[in-house]
This record gives structure tokens, C-alpha cells and sequence, in this order.
């Protein structure tokens, strides 16, 4: 509805809590070549309910995509995040991305987040919304 687009404008935070405002913000970063820093966050709350047994496993996999030097979806973390990340994947809790997963976040807020409500992606869906 166009009051749910108003609200993924006003908060980041909203629009991280909407499967729609997700999905629209990949196309977005799709189209910017960026989605790997989205795919990490989701990567890490799908990850924060992982069960005990798969824990392991699991951050490995988000550490080889995401985090290692050279990853196929490497993201841009600062070396002391990155460094605390690789120690805490030494005894993996549901907590060992934390540190990273705010940083990506932060910068999709501050840098990726703008630019997506400005953006014809974005645009267009109100309009859609409003001729509903």
C-alpha cells in the first residue's frame, strides 16, 4: 500500500522489515551491482535461527560468500571488523556476525538506502501503489 511505501522511505529499519521493501531494495542494488551487502544481512539474520547443529556449517558458508578475501560476493568491511569476525568463527555462536552485520548495515543506510528512495524503483512502486 502506498502508507507501507511512505513508511520504507521514513525508516531503514521498516523497510529491512518488509518482505516487499526486501525484495524491492534488491532489484535496486541489482541494478546497482551491489546486492552482496544485502545478501549478507539476510544471509546473517536467516543465520541468527539456524539450528545449534548447522551452526558451523553455516558460518563457514556466509565466511567463503561473503567475508574471506576474494569471496565471490566479498563485502567491504574494515580490517578490525573483518578481524574479530574471522576470531569469532573459530567457536561459531548465532552472535558471530554481529559486528559485520551492523557495519554492512550501516553503510546500506547511509550509503545504498538514499539512493534507493530516490530511485525510479522506488518512485514507480508509489505510483503504482497510489493509482491502487
Amino acid at each position: 500500500s502506498a502508507s507501507e511505501l511512505a513508511k520504507w522511505a521514513e525508516s531503514f529499519d521498516y523497510l529491512l522489515s518488509d518482505k516487499i521493501g526486501i525484495d524491492l531494495f534488491k532489484d535496486f542494488l541489482h541494478s546497482e551491482f551491489s546486492e552482496e551487502n544485502l545478501e549478507f544481512w539476510l544471509a546473517c539474520e536467516q543465520y541468527k535461527t539456524s539450528k545449534s547443529s548447522k551452526l558451523a556449517s553455516t558460518a563457514q558458508k556466509i565466511y567463503s560468500d561473503f567475508v574471506a578475501a576474494q569471496a565471490p560476493k566479498e563485502i567491504n568491511l574494515d580490517s578490525k571488523t573483518r578481524a574479530t569476525t574471522i576470531s569469532n568463527l573459530t567457536c561459531p555462536t548465532r552472535h558471530c556476525f554481529q559486528d559485520a552485520q551492523k557495519r554492512v548495515q550501516a553503510l546500506m543506510e547511509k550509503d545504498s538506502y538514499p539512493r534507493f528512495i530516490e530511485s525510479d524503483i522506488y518512485q514507480r512502486a508509489v505510483l503504482r501503489a497510489q493509482s491502487m
